[in-house]
């Protein structure tokens, strides 16, 4: 008897903002098609005209229910819009939300608090509403990086940045936001913060040194540990500078390339404990590579 097999759809990652922002982009069109009803074409076609913010608002409206460029990737669970549209809307959205919080407040200062309240309640709460919704959108294109730590598969998250480990290559590709910024050797990376713990490497000798040899004869294995060079050392915590707000740099150091050594690859600072735990796990895997 032949069994039927129950398929589950599973939702892409990124899928969730893409909605988020249409939903947004059309309840402003709505809102904004609804009080141009109250008017005449001639009237709204000369206020549309006399006012460039309407010209910026279409722009905006436009950009949050097309989104040109967005696809959500699994890769990229945080980055479905290309960077350009996050930046522009990001940009519209901070001066629709300065816009909105402006009039909201003017008409507070000049019609006091209960005019105010009763004006709210007369458009169904979009005085309150119109400024949310942009700074909602600001909250959703806030810079992030690609995906979160997953230390089992070496990548990591610090701030607006994403590394990933390659294993078997001993590569390194470290992205900011969406833009790749370059893929290094893992053994020419190495991480500073405040306060960072000196941790020595010891490498272990197949051929020990010259006079080196136990009673019977056989070669002794046994290590050394290389001098501490500057990029190891400990560097002291800045003072007035707590260490939940310390600031983390990856740094490159190719003694093959000439003229680009000891190059800052980003900074950025700890401002969470996951912060914290990533930038710990991230200077493990780079010192065992």
């Amino acid at each position: 008897m032949a069994s039927t097999q129950e398929t589950q759809a599973n939702t892409i990652p990124g899928a969730g903002t893409v909605f988020a922002l249409r939903a947004i982009g059309l309840v402003i069109l709505v809102r904004w098609l609804y009080s141009l009803s109250h008017m005449s074409l001639a009237d709204a076609l000369s206020i549309m005209q006399s006012s460039p913010w309407a010209y910026v608002n279409l722009v905006f409206v436009f950009l949050l229910v097309f989104q040109p460029g967005a696809r959500p990737r699994a890769e990229r669970p945080f980055h479905p819009l290309p960077q350009w549209l996050r930046q522009a809307l990001r940009l519209f959205a901070f001066f629709g939300f300065l816009f909105a919080a402006w009039s909201v407040g003017a008409f507070v200062w000049t019609a006091g608090l209960r005019r105010a309240l009763a004006a709210v309640a007369e458009t169904n709460g979009w005085l309150v509403a119109a400024p949310t919704l942009y700074a909602v959108v600001i909250w959703i294109c806030r810079p992030r990086p690609l995906w979160r730590s997953n230390f089992a598969a070496r990548r990591f998250a610090l701030g607006r940045y994403a590394v990933a480990l390659d294993a078997a290559t001993r590569t390194v590709s470290v992205w900011a936001e969406s833009r790749k910024l370059g893929q290094y050797d893992a053994r020419e990376l190495w991480l500073r913060w405040p306060g960072k713990p000196v941790v020595p490497r010891t490498v272990p000798l197949l051929m020990p040194p010259a006079g080196a040899h136990e009673e019977g004869g056989e070669p002794q294995r046994s290590t050394f540990e290389p001098r501490v060079s500057v990029a190891a050392r400990s560097v002291p915590a800045k003072s007035g500078r707590g260490p939940r707000w310390a600031k983390v740099e990856l740094l490159w150091d190719s003694p093959a390339t000439a003229g680009h050594n000891r190059q800052r690859v980003f900074q950025t600072a700890l401002a969470s404990a996951r912060d914290r735990a990533a930038v710990v796990a991230l200077d493990r895997a780079l010192r065992e590579s």
